[in-house]
């Protein structure tokens, strides 16, 4: 047996809590598109086979396993932080902006939060940042698959508008055939103007 994926959410029930929200963000590596959270509130002890860290995970496994958890989730909320807001805070401050809009999306509303990594979020609710927590808390691990999903997702709509960039292949992350796209075509609106890979070309 692995390690108890729920250990830190049985921890907040014992403490009182019923309903805990897991939050985890998608997208701070990308010198292009937005950054996105997801905040999932799951059934007490719900046994979703096969939920881990998205970056773990197939495409196709994460897609089955979004579907999955849209249909048992209580309550899933969505936040996402635009590029040019990214360049005006930085990338973390928007992240954690990302994490706090997810949580304020969750309806009905958590009495706790499992954040992953180790920086609070803007929230009045009690919070509990896990470092690694994608790989340690299911609530957590099933937010980073719906926020990967869910960013995918909007890469892949944006290729659409600006195909020369190859964003359905890549989403904005900095490969080799990103680069040289931005070096020969320059960027689009929807670049991070602040990020290294990409100011350069402005």
């Amino acid at each position: 047996m692995g390690q108890d994926l729920w250990l830190f959410e049985k921890k907040s029930i014992d403490n009182g809590f019923s309903r805990i929200a897991g939050i985890d963000e998608a997208g701070r590596g990308p010198l292009a598109g937005p950054v996105v959270s997801a905040a999932v509130i799951l059934p007490n002890y719900l046994h979703i086979p096969g939920i881990s860290d998205s970056k773990k995970l197939t495409p196709k496994k994460r897609a089955y396993l979004y579907d999955k958890i849209y249909d048992r989730a209580i309550s899933i909320g969505i936040g996402i932080v635009d590029p040019p807001e990214i360049d005006r805070i930085n990338i973390l401050q928007a992240a954690l902006l990302s994490m706090a809009m997810a949580s304020e999306n969750l309806a009905p509303q958590p009495d706790c939060l499992l954040i992953d990594g180790i920086f609070k979020i803007s929230s009045t609710l009690p919070q509990e940042p896990i470092p690694k927590g994608d790989a340690r808390s299911i609530s957590i691990a099933a937010a980073s698959i719906i926020a990967k999903v869910t960013r995918d997702r909007l890469m892949e709509r944006y290729h659409q508008d600006y195909p020369q960039f190859g964003f359905s292949k890549h989403k904005g992350y900095p490969t080799k055939a990103h680069k040289a796209a931005i070096r020969e075509f320059g960027c689009c609106p929807i670049h991070r103007q602040t990020f290294k890979g990409v100011k350069e070309y402005l």
